[in-house]
């Protein structure tokens, strides 16, 4: 080999491997977008939802060091496409005018959120970082759709507490470092976090009037503050027990 040749070491070609997969992704957002122009209809529209996907991508980048994602992540980086598109589509109220094909990109998303699990499992390529790649997709997609319900049925903003209050549990944890701990798994919290998103979605669809949607959302909030507050008083105990 010549003695000048320089070359590049082997995490910085995997590096490379990962921005070349999210810069597809990010191509195949630019199209979907061009696709979609009853959505993504202005320059605001564009600059959301890639400002959604870049911060999504230099997330990624800083997380991940394996190089190529592997299917189960590439499965979830197309849930951030979605999500980047949903995103993209509440600048200037767009959606409300095409809710269903909006609602149908979110719910793909969210259908999407089992196949990654699962092959991730069917590979044997699960790890810590996909899984919570996935659950903070999730909890984005969720504050998302509580955005769109605020604009379209004029709730208030108390409406984004169901997507707001898993983020303000992460940052009551900082001074209170006992409610970072791990949980036990909960058929409760499962079941919660399953009906915050039915709610959310039935609430947003345009066959629901005023009211129902304010009751759908309510009955959400309430038992996500409960599932929550429980699992607090269980961090709680737990630590003043341990």
């Amino acid at each position: 080999m010549h003695p000048f040749t320089i070359t590049p070491s082997t995490s910085e070609s995997k590096r490379w491997l990962t921005a070349a997969e999210l810069a597809f992704g990010g191509a195949v957002l630019v199209l979907a977008g061009w696709l979609l122009p009853s959505l993504i209809t202005s320059p605001l529209n564009w600059v959301l939802a890639v400002l959604c996907y870049a911060v999504t991508s230099v997330l990624v980048m800083a997380h991940w060091s394996d190089g190529a994602l592997g299917w189960a992540n590439r499965v979830t980086l197309t849930r951030a496409v979605l999500v980047a598109l949903v995103a993209g589509a509440l600048a200037n109220e767009a959606f409300i005018a095409s809710p269903w094909l909006w609602l149908g990109l979110a719910v793909v998303a969210l259908l999407l959120d089992g196949v990654d699990g699962w092959i991730a499992r069917r590979t044997h390529s699960h790890t810590q970082f996909g899984a919570r790649f996935d659950m903070e997709l999730d909890a984005l997609l969720i504050l998302l759709l509580c955005v769109g319900l605020m604009l379209s049925e004029a709730l208030g903003g108390w409406v984004l507490l169901i997507g707001g209050m898993r983020y303000l549990f992460i940052a009551a944890s900082w001074p209170f470092t006992w409610l970072s701990q791990p949980l036990f798994v909960s058929l409760r919290r499962k079941a919660v976090c399953v009906w915050q998103v039915v709610a959310l979605l039935l609430a947003l669809t345009p066959l629901t009037d005023h009211l129902t949607a304010s009751l759908l959302a309510f009955s959400a909030l309430v038992t996500l503050a409960y599932s929550f507050g429980v699992d607090g008083w269980w961090l709680y105990r737990q630590a003043k027990h341990g």
